[in-house]
């Protein structure tokens, strides 16, 4: 029997090549990595593994259609952030973000040989909510969900939900590094929501996101259907994090709660999209990764799924 081509959108990514990485040595799997720029040093190093690398570009219906032809299995990713960032502006990155989520459900409802689409998501802030968190990076997947479950009814029977829960690497982004200071001899992370708040973790998503995905794949009788898969590795809480990191880089650091609007005065945009995010997690606690609809979600503990890197090995690789 021929190998099932595996197809990985983002594929030089942190998610994209975790889920490379767990398809890559199957004989049973063929993976087809898809990326902007077949040239580049990150596409070389997929191409060098074995995988084949094609091009196509998320707004662009036409080409992705082209380079999903004949997958059975397909991982569909969006980066809010990229246009977000090119355009200074939460409206205009939830547009691009939406309109390349609906292109990639499409080309996958059209992809004849399709037998599961995993699409990486986020849950509901706004329903879970009650419409008082609209946190942007959310709302345009969300927008997305709402296409797949309406509009592509075929598409659905095939589509897990996946949600990729808190990286390792998110204290790269500059609200959530932690800032040395000097005359404290100590780092000092500023932050808008209470150190008991609730985080819910993959860790180091390149090195986690591939056993969830090789589990969905090897049970779609359990994940398919729209059931939703909750990616978490662990749970801690912000301030155990912060913690967690210090003692793994050999040094100390101290949690410090400022106000929301003093958040907002130090990182306009950035501060006002991430710092939803917290606000939503400080209030609502436990029901921020719960789906108020009563679709069905599961972890990996449903899936069996086993052998995870832990939170504090992540961190021992991490470089701010």
């Amino acid at each position: 029997m021929a190998p099932k081509i595996v197809t990985v959108v983002g594929a030089t990514g942190a998610q994209g090549k975790g889920v490379v990485s767990a398809f890559i040595s199957n004989p049973a799997y063929r993976v087809r990595a898809i990326t902007r720029n077949t040239t580049s040093a990150s596409a070389e190093a997929l191409r060098s593994q074995g995988a084949e690398v094609v091009s196509a570009d998320l707004n662009s219906l036409d080409s992705l259609k082209t380079a999903f032809a004949g997958s059975a299995i397909i991982y569909g990713v969006t980066n809010f952030f990229e246009p977000f960032a090119a355009h200074n502006s939460p409206v205009k990155g939830m547009e691009v973000e939406v309109q390349q989520g609906i292109n990639l459900a499409k080309a996958a409802a059209s992809t004849a040989s399709l037998e599961h689409y995993i699409w990486s998501t986020l849950p509901n802030g706004r329903a879970i909510s009650g419409g008082k968190y609209v946190v942007p990076h959310f709302e345009g997947k969300n927008q997305i969900d709402k296409y797949i479950r309406e509009q592509e009814p075929e598409l659905l029977k095939k589509t897990t939900f996946l949600w990729v829960t808190w990286y390792h690497s998110n204290f790269v982004f500059p609200m959530y590094t932690p800032y040395w200071i000097p005359t404290a001899q100590k780092y000092v992370q500023l932050a808008n929501f209470a150190p008991d708040t609730p985080f819910v973790t993959i860790g180091d998503v390149s090195v986690n996101i591939g056993p969830f995905v090789a589990a969905i794949v090897a049970q779609p009788e359990k994940s398919a259907n729209g059931t939703i898969v909750l990616a978490a590795s662990e749970e801690s809480t912000g301030g155990e994090m912060l913690q967690l990191w210090a003692r793994t880089q050999g040094t100390q650091a101290q949690f410090v709660r400022v106000s929301g609007e003093a958040y907002r005065e130090l990182w306009p945009l950035w501060a006002e999209e991430m710092g939803g995010m917290n606000e939503l997690w400080d209030e609502y606690r436990e029901k921020s990764w719960t789906e108020p609809s009563g679709v069905k979600v599961i972890g990996k503990e449903d899936l069996g799924v086993t052998g995870l890197q832990s939170l504090e090995e992540g961190y021992k690789g991490l470089k701010l």
